[in-house]
Formats: C-alpha cells, structure tokens, sequence
C-alpha cells in the first residue's frame, strides 16, 4: 500500500479502482459501468430489515460487469467509519447473489488495521442468508475488530442491497 504523507496527516491513496477490481473478479474483457442510485424509503427498510443495520445513507454505487451485454456480477461500494475514519470497500457478487470476492478500495486508518486478503476471502460464497457475524461465524482479526466488524456488516449490507435493489429491479 503506498501513503502520501500531507502535513502532519497521512492520507491514503486508492489501493485499487472498483473497474480495476470488478474486471479482475469478473473477467478483464468485462464491461463495467457504474450507476449511482437514490433508494426509496420502501428499498431502505428492506435493506435494513434484511441486513440488520441502521443505514447511514440511501445513496449508493452499483457496478455492473457483462460480456457480450450479459451481466456476469456486480459490484456494490460502500464507505463506513471504521474507527475516526472512513473505509471504502467493493463487495463483488456474482448474477446468483453470492459474495465473489471483496476488495478495499481506500482505507484512511493505519496500515495494521486494515482486514488482510486471507480475512476477505471468507466472505465468498456467502449469501444474503448467512448470518455473517463476527465472532460468531467469521472470526474477530486480532488488533482490528473494527475493521472486521466494519467489512462484515458491509458484507450484509451489500448482499442486502443486491437482493433489493439489483434482483429486485
């Protein structure tokens, strides 16, 4: 991970673009295109209820990968506060509503909080049924149970919204 060190604040710099890691998830001949969406009220409670969590926004990213103009995956991005700072992850999910792979785009906290590879790839498979909890079916990383908990309630989160905003549609 490369730091930029501004001033007295260290910032840092995009680990990976959500196009960059939608193709690598999804083939690089994908097409991907991005769309920003408004959900409605009925949407957020939806999502809410399924990904028990308090929403901090209804404006969301989605990505859509297809070759040959079928969809293949999409991708949902999300920004939370992990500690005093914010996180951007993309959550990859293959046409039949499994996690396929997660990438953090942008992580502001210290290098040694942020989940490793090996933490992420617990996710795949996982669908909007799975409880997806930590400390109980995905495991605390030690040092960084903020950021655990951030990445996984970001799992549901983005399941939550592929079931309501993506399958739905």
């Amino acid at each position: 991970m490369t730091v930029f060190l501004l001033g007295a604040a260290a910032e840092a710099a995009p680990l990976i673009s959500p196009i960059e890691a939608m193709q690598h998830a999804f083939g690089a001949q994908s097409e991907v295109t991005k769309k920003n969406k408004l959900i409605n009220s009925g949407q957020a409670a939806a999502v809410t209820k399924l990904a028990k969590l308090k929403l901090e926004t209804k404006i969301y990213r989605f990505y859509t990968a297809a070759i040959d103009g079928k969809d293949v995956g999409y991708g949902v991005l999300i920004t939370r506060q992990v500690r005093q700072k914010d996180a951007t992850v993309l959550y990859m999910i293959a046409p039949e509503g499994t996690i396929r792979a997660i990438e953090i785009v942008a992580f502001n906290e210290p290098p040694e909080y942020m989940p490793q590879h090996t933490y992420l790839e617990q996710f795949k498979g996982k669908d909007a049924n799975a409880t997806l909890r930590v400390g109980k079916d995905i495991p605390t990383v030690s040092g960084a149970t903020l950021s655990a908990r951030n990445v996984t309630d970001g799992a549901r989160l983005a399941l939550a919204l592929f079931e309501t905003v993506i399958r739905k549609h």
